[in-house]
C-alpha cells in the first residue's frame, strides 16, 4: 500500500477486466503503479460466483491517486454519472491523454472534453485553467468559454484561452 494516507479512494466495478484496466491506466499516467492484487478465496468465490483464485481487486496509483478496481461481475456498468477528470497543463497533454485513453475504444468521444474508454469508464480531459475561466466572475468571459467548450469534443486550449480573453 501507499505510505500516503488517502481518506477517499475511487472504487471501480468491472465485470472481469480489473487487472487489464489497471495495467492499461498505469501505462498511460506518469508516477503510476500497481500496488496490490487480491484473489477470490474458496468462500468469496462461492459467495460471488467468481472463480477461486481469479483476481478480485487491484489496488493501483495513477499519478499519486489511489484507486481500487474490482472484478465484481456483470451486475453494474459504468455510466457518465461518474467520471475521472484529467487536468492538463498543455495542448500536448490534452492530446496525449485523449488519444491514449481512447485506445481500443469504439469511438467514444463525447462533448466538452468527455470520452469513454474501452472499459466504459468516462473521463474528462480538460485544461487546468478551466475552473479559473468558469469562476472568474467576468460574465462575458465565462459565457464565451462555456460557448466554446460546448462546440468541442476534444478541448482546444488555444481556442479556449482566446475565448477567455475575448
Amino acid at each position: 500500500m501507499s505510505t500516503r494516507f488517502q481518506r477517499i479512494t475511487p472504487f471501480l466495478w468491472f465485470d472481469h477486466q480489473a487487472e487489464e484496466a489497471a495495467q492499461f491506466y498505469v501505462s498511460i499516467f506518469p508516477q503510476s503503479r500497481i500496488l496490490a492484487t487480491t484473489r477470490y478465496t474458496a468462500s468469496s468465490a462461492q459467495a460471488s460466483g467468481r472463480a477461486e483464485g481469479s483476481v478480485m481487486t487491484v489496488d493501483f496509483e495513477l499519478d499519486g491517486q489511489s484507486i481500487t478496481a474490482l472484478n465484481g461481475g456483470p451486475v453494474f456498468r459504468f455510466n457518465e454519472a461518474m467520471s475521472l477528470v484529467v487536468h492538463c497543463r498543455s495542448q500536448e497533454e490534452i492530446d496525449y491523454y485523449w488519444e491514449r485513453l481512447l485506445e481500443g475504444a469504439a469511438d467514444k468521444k463525447g462533448q466538452c472534453g468527455w470520452i469513454k474508454d474501452r472499459f466504459g469508464l468516462s473521463w474528462q480531459v480538460v485544461p487546468e485553467e478551466m475552473i479559473q475561466w468558469l469562476t472568474s466572475g467576468d460574465a462575458a468571459s465565462m459565457e464565451r468559454v462555456q460557448a466554446a467548450i460546448m462546440r468541442m469534443q476534444k478541448l482546444d486550449l488555444h481556442e479556449l484561452r482566446r475565448a477567455a480573453k475575448g
